[in-house]
């Protein structure tokens, strides 16, 4: 499809859908827009329309022990109960990450706890980790088609359980969900369920890591670090997870620093978007060259753009996942990110974005 195509989907969602949902809630415009997409690509028709619109080119690349048609990812929240995993895959999203789910079914913060910010590209949500509890998300991935793309589950801890028996609480969910999905995220680093960082301490990762893997079967288990810590904490992190198995990190999660002091961004809780961009970046490079680049990193955290997305990637990201952009820039950004990476890739003579993975700090 022409640039201009894509350019005008865009636009249209900037002068016309955005608008719309920018006088909602930022919960309920969220919950409309996932409603949507599930009508859209329940009939064979409405998937059809979809792809021809909004499909992007391949750029294939292999990581994790799995096949990506393209290294663009949904990052865990948009969808945290699966309801719309046709959706995102017709979209042309190259793998999914749903959840945060916790063993218990909880309600999560009181309302409101989603905000936005138009003039800095950034959310702020304070969500809780509200969830159907593991035990119903089995039940319903039990029953849903899986999409044929690989399918990340994010788990967190349930509010009731304590930071001693946080482990269990983990392991229980991977056990639970385990038969359904590709691979789990061990989220310790919501900055929305109380002392949950605290987890990310060496001595309690490890346990929960290794409780986790008694139950994950031969699939990737990665975790996800909080942007907020010293360096030397992230290369501890990073050393515990890689000495104990674990396949992967993903970098970063939502961030408590406020570069900015607008209202919006005075709200209480985890800042996504596009202020996340630099910081999110710097983590991937020290994870990068503390590992030297033998250790898959997903990186996400303010990417809205094929040059926000190179970036993450000469840096040392093997994929991306994004959020935000889907919020401000609708759809239309999934192909305007993986064919600009295509260009990109082709235009330094790259045959593969493996090629260009932390190229950046190789000098």
């Amino acid at each position: 499809m022409p640039l201009t195509a894509y350019w005008s989907m865009g636009l249209g969602y900037s002068l016309i859908a955005r608008p719309i949902l920018a006088l909602m809630d930022s919960e309920k415009a969220h919950s409309r827009a996932l409603l949507g997409l599930r009508f859209v690509t329940f009939t064979f028709l409405g998937r059809m329309m979809l792809r021809v619109l909004y499909r992007p080119r391949k750029v294939e690349t292999e990581c994790l022990g799995m096949n990506f048609s393209n290294p663009l990812g949904l990052a865990a929240g948009m969808d945290k109960k699966a309801e719309a995993m046709r959706g995102w895959e017709t979209l042309g999203f190259g793998f999914i990450e749903v959840g945060g789910i916790t063993e218990h079914e909880q309600s999560g913060n009181p309302k409101p706890r989603m905000f936005r910010s138009s003039n800095h590209n950034a959310l702020v949500n304070r969500m809780g980790f509200n969830n159907p509890g593991s035990e119903k998300m089995a039940s319903h991935l039990a029953k849903s088609s899986k999409p044929n793309i690989p399918l990340f589950l994010n788990v967190g801890k349930s509010k009731i359980t304590t930071l001693e028996d946080a482990h269990l609480d983990y392991a229980t969910t991977v056990s639970r969900c385990e038969p359904y999905v590709d691979g789990f995220v061990i989220n310790v680093s919501s900055p929305n369920t109380p002392n949950l960082r605290e987890l990310q301490k060496d001595e309690d990762l490890a346990r929960i890591i290794v409780e986790v893997q008694k139950y994950s079967g031969e699939k990737p288990v990665l975790i996800k670090i909080a942007p907020d810590l010293e360096d030397m904490q992230i290369r501890s992190i990073v050393d515990t997870a890689r000495s104990l198995g674990c396949a992967g990190i993903i970098a970063t999660n939502t961030t408590i620093e406020r570069p900015d002091d607008s209202k919006t961004m005075d709200e209480t809780g985890g800042l996504s978007g596009k202020p996340l961009s630099s910081r999110s970046t710097q983590v991937i490079r020290l994870i990068a060259d503390h590992t030297d680049g033998d250790w898959p990193i997903i990186g996400v955290g303010g990417i809205s753009s094929a040059e926000d997305a190179w970036e993450k990637i000469i840096n040392g990201a093997s994929l991306l996942q994004i959020y935000s952009a889907m919020v401000f820039q609708g759809a239309s950004v999934i192909k305007k990110i993986v064919n600009g990476l295509d260009k990109k890739m082709k235009a330094q003579g790259f045959t593969s974005l493996e090629q260009a993975i932390g190229i950046a700090r190789r000098g």
